[in-house]
């Protein structure tokens, strides 16, 4: 089987070296994930991210001359949440706010036994 840049399979983890994942594909083909391929974040220890035997969703990043580049990081989709605009974040912190001292006048007004009774004979 011909893999193309930008498929993405699964694979079965083969061997871990100190720079990278050897992951066997279908049709008896070996690619590796570079260590920097293995996970957005940094990563020190390999064994901590992988086991031999595990089943591991890559993305063909690069097919030459009969050797295949991996990753791992790039196979995960990115988060289809959409960051909220800064005006939106300070709306929703306003809301919040507005609803704690709400909440916190009613309670202080009922421990004082109703609402200020400043002003009244």
């Amino acid at each position: 089987m011909e893999f193309e840049v930008g498929q993405i399979t699964e694979g079965k983890v083969s061997g871990i070296t100190k720079f990278g994942v050897f992951v066997a594909l279908e049709g008896g083909k070996t690619g590796m994930v570079h260590i920097s391929e293995v996970s957005k974040d940094f990563v020190k220890d390999l064994n901590d991210y992988v086991k031999i035997g595990d089943v591991v969703k890559v993305k063909v990043i690069g097919a030459e001359k009969g050797k295949i580049s991996l990753s791992m990081s790039k196979a995960v989709a990115p988060e289809q949440k959409k960051a909220d605009s800064f005006e939106e974040m300070l709306s929703k912190f306003k809301q919040r706010s507005d609803d704690k001292m709400s909440d916190l006048k009613r309670s202080t007004d009922q421990k004082r036994g109703g609402p200020s009774r400043r002003g009244r004979k």
